[in-house]
């Protein structure tokens, strides 16, 4: 529902969740990846998924998006269990779960319209097209989209990335160090695009970061992973608590 006073979309309040991970354990051999993970993501929220390389992030986001199943537990988003109902909680996600790969030789909006066939929910060439330009528009690509992928910037291709992902208009985007290699520019661009499309698309986002002076400038929730474990999921403002800023908060977290 946009607020037309504000500029912002107004998220409507919902008896659950949008995110709801319960108890996931996650084992490999006799190394285990996840061990009873359980978080809660609100609608709206941008959460942030803190943890050391190794700590089982991006083998939660796998399990998130139903890449891969659990031992145990479970993941619902927008109330369809990823385990028994995929395909329903497939609907409610776009992710980038690694770098985005295009046809280096076709445009940007020839590789979104391609990948566009793939939704249900865009059935014609003519709806098709009018997504691709709405996602290129949001992501602020329109003006370069008939250009060809290999003369794109890093950063322009990350914001193709989102555009991809953003094609069946899903509630929850996940997004696994989108921020890799990108100069400061285009982490500014991606900070400042993440938060449009929480204040003016209503769009929940977790991503996944390294970058703790970013994530402290964006997120509502922090969620922090070690060894497979979660040692914390609460407010940015109470993962901070004493501390001058986020990353001294989560220094001495991973070395308590």
């Amino acid at each position: 529902m946009q607020d037309k006073r504000a500029g912002r979309v107004v998220i409507p309040q919902t008896e659950h969740p949008l995110v709801e991970i319960g108890n996931v354990t996650k084992k490999v051999r006799r190394r285990t990846l996840l061990k009873d993970v359980s978080f809660n993501v609100e609608q709206g929220e941008i959460c942030g998924l803190l943890g050391p390389n190794g700590a089982g992030k991006t083998t939660l986001i796998r399990v998130m998006t139903g890449l891969i199943r659990p031992d145990s537990g479970d993941v619902f988003i927008g109330g369809s269990s990823v385990v028994r109902q995929r395909e329903n909680a497939a609907a409610h996600i776009g992710a980038i779960v690694e770098s985005p790969i295009f046809f280096p030789y076709m445009t940007g909006r020839d590789n979104l319209e391609n990948l566009a066939l793939l939704h249900p929910n865009l059935p014609d060439r003519k709806a098709r097209r009018k997504r691709v330009n709405e996602v290129l528009e949001i992501v602020r690509m329109d003006k370069r989209a008939d250009e060809k992928v290999k003369t794109y910037s890093l950063g322009m291709k990350q914001r193709l990335g989102i555009a991809q992902a953003l094609l069946g208009d899903p509630e929850l985007l996940i997004l696994d160090e989108p921020a890799n290699g990108l100069d400061p520019m285009g982490i500014r661009e991606l900070r400042e695009l993440i938060l449009r499309l929480k204040h003016e698309f209503g769009k929940t986002v977790l991503v996944s970061s390294h970058l703790l002076d970013e994530l402290q400038k964006i997120c509502d929730r922090i969620v922090v992973i070690r060894e497979g474990e979660r040692v914390f999921a609460g407010s940015r403002e109470e993962m901070i608590g004493r501390h001058a800023g986020l990353e001294e908060a989560f220094v001495e977290m991973m070395t308590t």
